[in-house]
């Protein structure tokens, strides 16, 4: 079966998925083995040859619509294809198996951007595929070469969604402005030009004997002066930013989702346990998952402290994303407790590794 569908708004978005895309549901795009995403961007040589082959075809140029073979040829071909039933050799089925842990360990490791999950049915259009390049080829028997073309073949279709790298906002400060010994200098400073200021003041001779009308004058002179000081400065206000922490979509998603198949899994493994019903063993807090995922790490960490440090802080900003912002994790009980102490599950509606 061969299908065609149109982008929702007319062109494809790829920073979306193929089901978001087309809006088709699982079931149906699960029922076809290959999808191509044909993309309108701009190429010179290929602009060049479809608007040559278009122009061409106008000009009813033989050359450009005579087929290499005619239509009872390939009817006749196809037909006989139809009737092999080629056999998996030893080889290929070691080949299939090695092709479809390869594309699963990809996907299950967050290291893909696809738009759709590898599962079993990946591994039927393998098969399928295998078998037709025999067929294909005239061939009785799915050589491993067919079984790599399949694998090509089905790798070049899945189509990788283009998402941003995860930025964590941290929240600390940070003082710009001068340190706080060059402030204490200043004011110091400031403060001696002030009392020297004041001595000389106090040191002036004193004024000579006026009369009433040269007082009163002088006092005018001196309120005029004071109008026409110029108003305090400000305070000088600090200026604060906000550290970041950026990491890759695919670091964020192989800690995102190891964590939600964790909680989830506990949940799965306390409903299974009759009479179960102690919520200190079902959920656990954000520090005791935070301290199972660097032991899951504990070969990446080795002996340094500095990646120690640098997954904690990681793992807890990953953490305070996916229950504020994504909303997979939500807090159980009392939200007012510190961070490390709150009770953590997944929510129900999160379907985990969807």
């Amino acid at each position: 079966i061969l299908a065609a569908a149109n982008p929702i708004h007319g062109r494809y978005d790829r920073s979306k998925t193929l089901r978001a895309n087309v809006q088709l549901s699982a079931p149906i795009l699960s029922r076809f083995d290959l999808f191509f995403v044909v993309l309108d961007e701009c190429d010179d040589v290929a602009d060049y040859n479809v608007a040559k082959h278009i122009i061409d075809v106008h000009r009813c140029d033989e050359a450009v619509v005579e087929p290499p073979f005619s239509q009872d040829q390939m009817l006749r071909y196809i037909r006989f294809a139809r009737t092999l039933n080629p056999q998996i050799t030893d080889d290929s089925r070691r080949v299939l198996v090695d092709c479809y842990r390869r594309l699963r360990q990809g996907d299950t490791m967050g290291r893909s951007r696809t738009a759709y999950r590898i599962t079993v049915r990946q591994l039927e259009s393998l098969i399928r595929l295998s078998e037709a390049l025999a067929r294909l080829h005239c061939d009785d028997v799915v050589r491993p070469s067919y079984v790599r073309e399949a694998f090509r073949l089905l790798r070049k279709s899945i189509i990788h969604v283009e998402t941003e790298d995860v930025t964590f906002d941290e929240g600390e400060e940070f003082d710009d402005g001068p340190p706080d010994d060059e402030m204490e200098v200043e004011e110091g400073d400031a403060d001696e030009q002030g009392g020297r200021q004041g001595e000389e003041e106090s040191a002036a001779p004193p004024a000579e004997v006026v009369g009433v009308d040269d007082v009163g004058e002088a006092k005018e002179a001196e309120d005029n002066d004071a109008t026409r000081q110029p108003p305090p400065k400000p305070a000088k206000v600090k200026k604060t930013k906000k550290k970041k922490t950026q990491i890759s979509f695919e670091e964020y998603e192989s800690i995102s989702n190891a964590i939600a198949t964790y909680l989830r899994s506990r949940e799965f493994e306390t409903e299974r346990v009759e009479g179960e019903e102690d919520e200190e063993s079902t959920y656990l807090t954000w520090g005791q998952v935070v301290e199972w995922y660097l032991e899951q790490c504990e070969s990446q960490i080795g002996d340094s402290l500095e990646e120690l440090n640098r997954l904690k802080k990681l793992t807890n900003l990953v953490i305070r994303r996916l229950v504020k912002v994504d909303h997979v994790l939500v807090v159980i009980g009392d939200g007012e407790i510190p961070e490390l102490e709150r009770k953590l599950a997944v929510h129900p509606n999160y379907v985990v590794g969807a």
